[in-house]
């Protein structure tokens, strides 16, 4: 579904409450689901409505909250106001009147639902019309302290809040998911009307209905039936439930994409993830930032891979850490990973190259068939095709002020233990022999050697210990 309306969206988000059942310093709206703050979300989904602008309602914790919907990179413009005190929800939107047009349809969301579906939204703004008020809803079959949708007929007539609902109110299955659609105009004049005479000396939003029903103006309720997307947060176990049931919808997904997840129930994905044909997961793997998976690679369990290009038919194999923060990695086509390998930002692997356990790599490129099997460091690197870079070798990049670069030329080989100390290169097919430091830059095809003469003492005793007196 797209929108194609003749009004412009704008979106107010509610993001003023304290969350004390989270029991954190951290304000609400800023907990994460899948590594994503919950008001992000939010501003996410508004983004898709291609929603001319953003209004924040901020208030707990705003200068907390307020930095991160201000900084560059939203996909729409946002803009904050405060509510202090908070006096309900009527209050909170009466704080986001001046800064919202007449001629438009106002979506109202929460800065703590953060699943709602951008098709979901486009229906209830299409019922809206620009001319009605527009709720969304969802039958619960414990309805306690919602909202109670009271119709008659088909028609909405109230929202009745659960602490001023009768018996017989209380029965009502259908409440309002604290979501709308209403033309800006209309919700001006309704919330200038709203007074606190109410059982929370609060002032509902909700009340607003019942302004529509005196004026005159339609009240329609889009109901759905996917709870996942109207449920708020409000404690670290609603938190979590809401994590675990994210992830498991993203997994299935996948699997209907095509990709082989060992167990769904263990995936966490808080980022992009694109997956060619016939790629296959392990459990208890998590990919964060852009990861893209190409055709036939294969994820081992536990692994943890974020901002990467992974190539066809490459072997990611289990406990691999690999994060390209803004550099990015890239590991090139039939390259074997890990087990216990970490690549780090800079890390440009060709196709066949072996990395193996305990073996760390950052801002290095490997040519095609080059392997570092085990225990080792190539930092600030180019190592050409070929190349054997032998267990526990490493390239002294630092010198404590600047980084400097180490080249390694095709079908070098490097012996085991050995420290190159850049900036140095070692001329193709070279050989530097094991546990040597190669502090100046070796001639093409050339054995380098540099360490201490081997002394050996013949019937040389080991010290023992004193017996005790």
């Amino acid at each position: 579904m797209s929108l194609n309306t003749p009004f412009p969206v704008d979106v107010v988000v509610m993001a003023a409450g304290k969350g004390t059942r989270m029991k954190s310093r951290l304000p609400k709206v800023l907990q994460r689901l899948a590594g994503v703050p919950l008001v992000q979300h939010v501003l996410n989904t508004a983004a898709q409505l291609n929603a001319r602008s953003a209004v924040v309602i901020t208030g707990h914790g705003a200068d907390q909250v307020e930095p991160l919907l201000l900084a560059s990179g939203q996909a729409l413009a946002v803009q904050c106001v405060r509510q202090e005190p908070q006096l309900g929800t009527g209050h909170a939107v009466q704080q986001a009147v001046p800064a919202l047009a007449d001629d438009g349809v106002v979506v109202i969301l929460s800065g703590d639902v953060p699943l709602t579906q951008a098709d979901t939204l486009l229906a209830l703004i299409a019922q809206c019309g620009g001319d009605k008020l527009a709720l969304l809803t969802i039958d619960f079959a414990d309805p306690t302290g919602y909202g109670r949708i009271v119709r008659d007929g088909d028609a909405v007539k109230a929202i009745v809040e659960h602490k001023d609902a009768t018996e017989a109110q209380r029965q009502i299955k259908e409440v309002y998911s604290g979501i709308m659609a209403v033309p800006a105009r209309l919700l001006k004049a309704w919330l200038a009307r709203l007074d606190n005479q109410n059982a929370q000396g609060e002032y509902y939003l909700t009340d607003v209905v019942k302004f529509a029903v005196a004026d005159g103006v339609p009240v329609v309720a889009h109901k759905i039936a996917d709870a996942l997307q109207v449920a708020g947060i409000n404690s670290p176990v609603q938190l979590a439930e809401l994590e675990r049931a994210h992830q498991l919808r993203q997994a299935h997904r996948f699997m209907e994409q095509g990709v082989r997840l060992k167990d769904p129930a263990r995936f966490d994905l808080r980022g992009q993830l694109d997956c060619a044909q016939d790629v296959e997961i392990d459990v208890n793997c998590i990919f964060e930032g852009q990861v893209s998976l190409g055709e036939g690679v294969k994820v081992g369990a536990n692994c943890v891979l974020a901002n990467c290009i992974i190539a066809t038919g490459a072997v990611i194999h289990p406990f691999t850490h690999i994060d390209g923060e803004k550099l990015g990695v890239s590991v090139g086509e039939g390259a074997l990973i890990g087990p216990f390998a970490r690549l780090r930002p800079g890390a440009q692997l060709g196709a066949e190259v072996h990395i193996g356990n305990f073996v760390e790599v950052k801002n290095s490129t490997l040519a095609k068939g080059a392997k570092a099997n085990h225990l080792a460091y190539l930092g600030d690197a180019t190592v050409g095709e070929r190349v054997n870079y032998g267990a526990g070798s490493i390239t002294a990049n630092y010198d404590g002020a600047n980084k400097h670069r180490t080249v390694i030329e095709a079908d070098v080989h490097i012996g085991s233990n050995c420290v190159l100390v850049a900036p140095v290169t070692i001329g193709a097919g070279g050989t530097v022999g094991g546990g040597s430091t190669i502090t100046k830059s070796t001639e093409p095809g050339a054995l380098s050697v540099a360490r201490g003469k081997q002394i050996s003492i013949a019937n040389w005793v080991r010290p023992a210990k004193k017996p005790k007196a």
